[in-house]
């Protein structure tokens, strides 16, 4: 028999559900901090382990959308790039219902925990910080803030910072049909043309509303995500010394892709 035969079937499988999802490894990593254990306290890490699987496969298809992007016209990889955006929204739909589960801790309820989390803190999540990077929204004075991250995961942000965003993929698109795209202007004027011939540009178009919809389910997350931490903790401080709502209040105000937004106003 060769040994690439696999057996399908529970007699003679030669993988399990529970092998395949390593399911002893993932059920193992939930351990409370707490002494004696707070009851909420294994829906808070739960929640926030599902975000950082949910922010691993964002990363995944945003890396995917853009490098299809890049590719331009003639990649032939646009519709692609369409299909990966559209799976992209309905995750992120996903993670703002996810805070619905959070709510049903009580405040009460959380501060039986919370004292146990500190330093750590949600501004820490180094995958979410590249996931902004990726959509546009790069700032190296995120890294130099960061406390209490790995060598490796410094890397990775730096990475993350020097390579190419879903934006710039969009702007190379833009070039593949002959649209002029060397300054704001010219790519506002382009995104005119594309949005009143829509039949010529039509994946131009397509793909700048798939842009705006990633960038307003993101600002519907960060909204979300601030009125659940007042309802939580108020107006304390983070855990890991932030202004808590203060701070997230102030990124509310954030935009991936300003000159999208600017062309509601020029149609």
């Amino acid at each position: 028999m060769s040994e690439n035969f696999v057996s399908f079937g529970e007699q003679g499988a030669q993988l399990t559900y529970g092998s395949y999802l390593r399911l002893p490894q993932l059920l193992d990593a939930q351990h409370l901090e707490s002494d004696p254990p707070a009851h909420d306290e294994l829906l808070f890490i739960t929640i926030h382990q599902v975000y950082e699987l949910w922010f691993k496969q964002l990363l995944h298809e945003v890396s995917a959308a853009r490098d299809a992007m890049l590719g331009g016209e003639a990649g032939g990889r646009l519709w692609w790039a369409q299909h990966l955006l559209t799976r992209v929204h309905v995750i992120e739909r996903v993670l703002v219902q996810q805070i619905d589960v959070l709510e049903t801790m009580t405040p009460q309820d959380f501060l039986e925990f919370r004292q146990r989390l500190a330093p750590a803190s949600g501004f820490q999540s180094v995958q979410f910080r590249e996931l902004e990077f990726l959509s546009g929204a790069k700032d190296p004075a995120y890294v130099e803030r960061f406390r209490g991250i790995t060598p490796a995961e410094k890397e990775r942000l730096d990475t993350r910072l020097d390579e190419p965003t879903l934006w710039d993929a969009f702007v190379t698109m833009l070039r593949s049909f002959g649209l002029a795209a060397g300054s704001d202007e010219e790519i506002s004027a382009s995104l005119r043309t594309a949005a009143h011939d829509r039949s010529r540009y039509a994946v131009v178009w397509a793909l700048s509303e798939a842009l705006l919809q990633h960038d307003e389910l993101a600002a519907n997350w960060r909204a979300r995500h601030v009125v659940m931490v007042e309802r939580m903790i108020g107006s304390k401080s983070g855990t890991g010394g932030s202004s808590g709502s203060t701070y997230l209040r102030s990124r509310l105000p954030v935009q991936y892709y300003p000159l999208l937004w600017g062309l509601r106003s020029e149609l």
